[in-house]
């Protein structure tokens, strides 16, 4: 089910949205409630995105789309339930006063006794706790890959007001790579001496993956430009050889450990919606994270 609602306000919003859901049956079970901060531009890929996290986080997803402030002051909407939806989605259109006071308008709309989460698909803002819509959520999800200069974006988050509360999928990305490498070093046990990590210029990713091994391991750690792209190899030196996880093909990479067959493991390039997802499982603060981004600002102002 459909509804549109044209210059409306939040308790309209709120009442057609309970009603959809009892005229079609569909069951509560909702986990939380996600708001999208996009633009008009980015509304497309963020609401399927959002959409298809709701399979396994069924959600209240509010879309808050910001327009000009030069046009008359309203607020326009779309309901939708059902609809291969496991929840209800909610895009919210604003324009004039009310852009800029988003968190206004999403207020009502939020789930009593449920998490709330935000997260902005294009570029977020730099300190993601003192924006109006940051403020309402428990955790907030930013891309430093969308701005201007990705590295200066995480480093100015580390060097301002950071919250354990912010994340960024740049971190998300490491995932499968912090795995590997920390196996890796299981099955090696020998002390690392230095680190190399290879990927294409001014990533990102990279930066805050030597930022980590710099922290954990308190070693020398090396950021080396590859053709990409994005992440294409950790490089830990020991005594005994190299350490490596190497990326040798789009969706795998090999897994080299001194006195061992070289091996192949899985490290493909991840959607929007499996980093999404795997930010939604997690609600709680993320020290390593904190620890790393930390350690990336004491590194950029070497």
């Amino acid at each position: 089910m459909i509804i549109e609602l044209t210059n409306t306000s939040s308790a309209e919003v709120a009442s057609q949205a309970l009603t959809a859901r009892r005229s079609t049956g569909v069951a509560s079970g909702l986990v939380m409630t996600l708001i999208v901060a996009s633009t008009t531009r980015q509304y497309s890929d963020a609401f399927d995105a959002a959409q298809a996290t709701a399979v396994e986080h069924p959600s209240r997803i509010i879309v808050v789309i910001e327009g000009s402030r030069e046009r008359p002051t309203a607020m326009d909407a779309e309901i939708r339930v059902g609809e291969g939806t496991p929840g209800d989605m909610i895009t919210l259109r604003l324009t004039g006063d009310l852009v800029g006071h988003g968190d206004s308008v999403v207020l009502p709309l939020l789930l009593p006794d449920l998490p709330v989460v935000a997260w902005w698909p294009g570029r977020g803002p730099e300190l993601p706790g003192k924006d109006p819509i940051g403020a309402l959520a428990q955790r907030r999800i930013t891309d430093a890959a969308n701005a201007d200069d990705p590295i200066a974006a995480l480093v100015a988050r580390a060097s301002g007001e950071y919250s354990g509360a912010d994340t960024d999928l740049s971190w998300t990305r490491l995932t499968r790579w912090r795995a590997l490498a920390a196996s890796a070093l299981d099955q090696c046990r020998l002390p690392v001496r230095s680190a190399i990590v290879e990927a294409a210029a001014d990533n990102a990713p990279a930066e805050l993956f030597a930022a980590w091994l710099d922290a954990r391991l308190e070693v020398p750690v090396e950021v080396k430009s590859s053709m990409g792209p994005g992440l294409t190899a950790v490089r830990l030196q020991t005594e005994a050889g190299e350490v490596a996880v190497r990326r040798e093909r789009t969706a795998d990479a090999a897994f080299v450990i001194p006195g061992q067959p070289v091996r192949t493991a899985a490290l493909g390039r991840r959607s929007a919606v499996a980093l999404l997802s795997e930010e939604l499982r997690r609600l709680d603060p993320d020290a390593v994270f904190a620890q790393a981004l930390g350690r990336l600002a004491e590194r950029a102002g070497r």
